[in-house]
């Protein structure tokens, strides 16, 4: 009599501490953005029905897909240097400028191929050691320094192109356009990124690092962290990720374009993503599950807009107010959760 009275009494705690796990998962950012991408998927697809289109077709899912990849690189990338207190502006003219060295490397031939892409991540890496260089060594503000590099290579870009450049080696376009199903080939480079950076992040020494430099540098510092060393690491790392970005969209567009990088704004739009992924500005806290979410968020409602034939304009004040009103939530949740503790 005595068990099962214990036993009786021992539900509700057992149920309580069910139901806590179940708020901190649903107030975890990460969960929120999915959570939002799900409710914009059916409500895009509810709206573009009333006016008499087909949203969920193979061919749309395959686009907001593939419109994923580039944009989802650059803002994975973006998420590890953000991590640590940084910002890299530059990613847009990189992109750009990694179409034309590919296109121009490869001339239309498979054999330079490897070749190719290895130009490529040279010259994001060397970019992002510049990078990361300038705001570790000389102590340049990372909105200012990356911004100066950004005009230092569109400065090349429109004294040495004036329009498309180069030629892709034909077997590498398959990255571009071959897809399993609805599913691109390419989206399986974008989660690989994802799932080697989150390794890196979860469960690396560099990782921890990063959190802890963007969390509060000088007491990281002063825990025997190199983060200068840190944060150079993490702009080579964006840097890579806006490489692998130039060979995808060097794939898709058979050539280098001197504004694939600029005329989908990756610049702005990656920041976009990462903040209704619910990473701080500030660094510290955050991750690539949450920047992935929003990089599906903003691909949806390009999709819904563009089917819905919606006005540039105000398509750009509606992305504008659902970023405003992520980051209004996440604010409140964080003033709500410091006041609880």
């Amino acid at each position: 009599m005595m068990a099962a009275t214990t036993d009786a009494r021992a539900l509700p705690a057992i149920g309580g501490a069910d139901l806590r796990r179940w708020r901190r998962n649903l107030s975890d950012p990460a969960v929120g953005i999915w959570l939002a991408a799900l409710a914009v998927t059916v409500l895009g697809w509810a709206v573009v029905a009333v006016r008499g289109g087909e949203f969920l077709t193979q061919s749309n899912i395959t686009g907001i897909l593939q419109n994923c990849v580039a944009l989802g690189l650059i803002a994975l990338g973006q998420t590890m240097v953000i991590l640590t207190g940084s910002l890299d502006l530059s990613v847009a003219y990189l992109a750009s400028l990694g179409t034309l060295v590919a296109a121009e490397t490869m001339a239309g031939d498979d054999g330079n191929l490897v070749l190719g892409i290895l130009a490529v991540l040279a010259l994001c890496t060397g970019v992002g050691l510049a990078n990361g260089l300038i705001v570790t060594k000389l102590k340049v503000n990372a909105f200012i320094a990356t911004l100066g590099v950004a005009l230092i290579l569109r400065g090349w870009i429109e004294d040495n192109y004036t329009g498309p450049a180069g030629q892709v080696s034909p077997g590498f376009q398959r990255l571009g356009y071959d897809r399993i199903g609805p599913i691109p080939v390419s989206l399986f480079l974008l989660v690989g990124v994802a799932l080697a950076l989150w390794f890196v992040l979860r469960h690396t020494r560099l990782g921890h690092h990063m959190f802890a430099t963007g969390g509060d540098e000088h007491a990281a510092r002063l825990s025997g962290v190199r983060t200068g060393r840190t944060v150079l690491i993490a702009h080579v790392l964006c840097a890579l990720c806006v490489g692998m970005a130039a060979l995808f969209l060097t794939a898709r567009f058979g050539s280098g374009s001197p504004w694939a990088g600029t005329e989908a704004s990756y610049d702005l739009e990656s920041i976009a993503a990462v903040v209704l992924g619910g990473t701080i500005l500030a660094g510290g806290r955050g991750g690539v599950v949450g920047t992935l979410g929003g990089v599906v968020v903003l691909a949806v409602l390009d999709s819904v807009f563009d089917q819905l034939a919606i006005d540039p304009f105000f398509k750009n004040v509606l992305r504008g107010v659902v970023i405003i009103a992520a980051v209004a939530v996440y604010a409140r949740r964080r003033r709500s959760t410091r006041r609880s503790a």
